[in-house]
């Protein structure tokens, strides 16, 4: 099946990369199209995609049609993947845009997730600097920075204290 003889069509060589590619994990379609067009690590180095357009642009619709790739889906999982290591949602959506994922797609998967923010911001938070958390104003204000870097909303940090 990874045959890349000449005798199989540049078509059916990018299907089967694109089958490699989306079996590991969902990707947005910038993300999946970079990874399509990328050049093929060989033994004698780099080489680039014989693919036309065309073909790219024909094994992309393809996934969608078979529903091997789906922009909302990725972007649900995506989310959940990073809220569980910690992040808020301003950070999340963020790159969320930087893959590509347009903004209504990304506010409505933000909206579908059920995920308690302030929760997630008090868990990071007394991982970081203890339980309770500092009450001191200069040790309140490293906090609020570190969350804010994580990506939580300045009203979500406030609930803590």
């Amino acid at each position: 099946m990874t045959d890349t003889s000449p005798r199989r069509s540049a078509y059916s060589r990018l299907l089967d990369r694109a089958m490699r590619i989306l079996g590991m994990r969902d990707h947005s379609e910038q993300e999946f199209r970079r990874k399509l067009t990328a050049p093929v690590m060989t033994k004698t180095g780099p080489e680039p995609v014989d693919a036309t357009e065309d073909d790219i642009n024909n094994v992309v619709n393809w996934c969608y049609e078979n529903r091997y790739l789906d922009d909302a889906r990725f972007a649900r999982q995506f989310i959940a993947s990073r809220s569980r290591k910690g992040y808020g949602p301003a950070r999340i959506r963020q790159e969320l845009t930087q893959k590509g994922i347009d903004r209504e797609t990304a506010e409505e998967a933000m909206r579908e997730s059920d995920i308690d923010w302030i929760e997630i911001a008090r868990e990071q938070a007394q991982r970081k600097y203890g339980d309770p958390l500092p009450a001191v104003f200069a040790e309140k204000v490293k906090v609020q920075r570190f969350l804010l870097y994580r990506g939580f909303l300045m009203e979500d940090i406030k609930e803590l204290w």
